[in-house]
């Protein structure tokens, strides 16, 4: 009794899904049966010596199974998905669908996230990094692709890369300080210097070098070479021939040459060299030897 007025309380709450499901498992079942009789009873007494033997024997079966009419209608299984079904059908992945995997990340405070899996860094947009507190995303990455998403949001996906200690960086995703000195690069920097003389192509040469990576001297460089707009090429250049010779490539010595216009040669050289007094505390070189 439990059982059928459990039954009949479902029917009543839910008619139609009962109803459906139960045509539905008919009409598997209906399947099932024709396919035994169909395919697999004609085939039962038959001994096969391979697998594509007995394959290309149920094909040839299910192709016929498949073009005779159905029982109460005058048109074919075939001809019911060529007019209806065949037209709905979406291409198949022109890949293998790939495992996914998951992980919740803090955001560093270079607004990068590291799969910890290559030890490689990508970048999110920078204004996720908050001070004082700190910011979860979720990385969502399979062998090719990473995906990142905030919020339920999809912030950014990267080709997948695997090299270790490594940043793949979006220029949007970086403060704009940050995006103007990305813009840059040694060899715009060594073709600006040429442009305007051989003493200061030397010297953002030795700029650059004195760095253990060129991007820390990017900002040096920028300042050096805007002084042609107070001082002009000429000058700018002198200067930095004197800052050659004296071996010193810093920017505010070269900017107090101009300023002080001790860039000629001559005796002004002489005093601008001699400018710190001579006196006991100051040792010579031979000190060091």
């Amino acid at each position: 009794m439990g059982e059928m007025g459990g039954l009949s309380e479902l029917i009543a709450y839910r008619p139609n899904h009962v109803y459906l499901t139960a045509l539905n498992k008919a009409l598997v079942e209906n399947a099932v049966r024709l396919v035994y009789q169909r395919i697999y009873a004609p085939l039962r007494n038959r001994v096969f010596y391979s697998l594509e033997e007995l394959n290309e024997a149920i094909w040839g079966l299910l192709e016929e199974h498949n073009n005779k009419n159905f029982q109460r209608l005058d048109f074919s299984r075939r001809e019911l998905f060529e007019q209806v079904e065949k037209s709905a059908l979406k291409p198949l992945p022109k890949e293998r669908y790939p495992m996914k995997s998951t992980k919740w990340l803090t955001v560093g405070i270079n607004y990068h996230v590291e799969l910890r899996d290559d030890r490689h860094y990508y970048s999110v947009p920078y204004y996720l990094r908050k001070k004082g507190e700190e910011t979860k995303v979720k990385m969502i990455y399979d062998e090719r692709v990473v995906a990142i998403y905030y919020d339920n949001i999809r912030i950014a996906q990267y080709k997948r890369d695997r090299k270790p200690n490594e940043y793949t960086t979006l220029p949007e995703h970086m403060p704009p300080e940050h995006r103007f000195y990305a813009e840059w690069s040694p060899e715009r920097f060594c073709r600006w210097a040429k442009s305007i003389g051989e003493e200061v192509e030397l010297v953002i040469g030795n700029v650059l070098k004195s760095r253990k990576h060129p991007e820390q001297a990017f900002k040096v460089c920028l300042g050096i070479l805007s002084l042609t707009k107070k001082y002009g090429p000429h000058r700018l250049n002198n200067a930095c021939g004197k800052a050659n010779r004296f071996g010193t490539y810093s920017y505010k010595r070269i900017e107090s040459m101009l300023k002080l216009g001790v860039e000629q040669e001559g005796q002004q050289e002489l005093e601008f060299v001699s400018s710190i007094p001579t006196h006991e505390n100051i040792r010579g070189s031979q000190y060091y030897n």
